[in-house]
């Protein structure tokens, strides 16, 4: 089974530059999105199904053009779960999780710290999470999370590691993603290519990508009872779509 991730950074854009085509060639059975920054009337639903995608859920954030995650998928879920349930977390539509036969999908946009008060919130949400997935997992303990993080691991994860000061590479960051990881799940992508060094978000700004002054900052995450189950695992730079691109997890289902 094969599980995309992708920040489109702005689905109704990256329809413009093709996304459908580049969809179709893709071909996951399920792809994750982040920063969708689109409510559900306002996008022509019928060509995700014509792509082969019968099963789509949107969630967007209350403020228009903002955030926002959705799932497709080719295969229909047992449940579907909008938000966490906890209404600072779920304002501006950052987690949707879809649950299938033996194992769960969840797409997550963590908040950026682009200033102090959006930091704290981020801080705040980081720790909420944590919470929600500790008690989330006694339900689901096949689960898997797709997303943007909005934060590098590990040095190997970014083009400059002396970026200490910048949210993102923050060590209170870091830290708490190296705990999350801890708790239970497995960093797909470095489980698989433990001294593979790319990246999956890139500035527009200095000629960042054709540079490849890059960023990993988004992750499949699965829990540890899936790990032999674990084939793939691949960053697809070669879509630009967005400033992010896609990031592939293939699992034994």
């Amino acid at each position: 089974m094969k599980i995309i991730s992708y920040n489109v950074n702005g689905i109704r854009a990256a329809l413009n530059k093709d996304f459908i085509g580049w969809l179709k060639s893709a071909n996951p059975d399920v792809i994750c999105l982040q920063e969708i920054k689109a409510m559900k009337d306002q996008l022509e639903l019928d060509i995700f199904e014509a792509a082969g995608y019968k099963y789509h859920y949107w969630f967007s954030a209350q403020k228009k053009g903002y955030s926002g995650v959705a799932i497709l998928s080719k295969t229909e879920p047992n449940h579907v779960e909008f938000g966490t349930g906890i209404a600072s977390m779920d304002f501006e539509g950052r987690n949707l999780r879809v649950d299938f036969d033996g194992f769960s999908v969840m797409s997550l946009y963590l908040p950026s710290g682009t200033n102090d008060d959006r930091l704290q919130h981020k801080f705040d949400y980081m720790d909420m999470f944590q919470e929600y997935i500790n008690t989330l997992k006694h339900e689901i303990p096949n689960l898997i999370i797709c997303g943007d993080y909005n934060i590098c691991h590990e040095e190997i994860d970014i083009h400059n590691p002396k970026m200490k000061g910048v949210s993102g590479f923050l060590p209170e960051e870091r830290e708490w993603l190296g705990k999350f990881i801890d708790s239970g799940f497995i960093d797909s992508f470095r489980y698989l290519h433990p001294e593979k060094q790319e990246y999956t978000w890139w500035s527009y700004r200095a000629n960042s990508r054709a540079n490849n002054k890059g960023w990993r900052l988004d992750y499949a995450l699965a829990s540890k009872p899936l790990q032999e189950k674990l084939k793939r695992s691949v960053i697809l730079s070669e879509a630009v779509h967005s400033d992010h691109c896609p990031i592939l997890l293939e699992i034994e289902n």
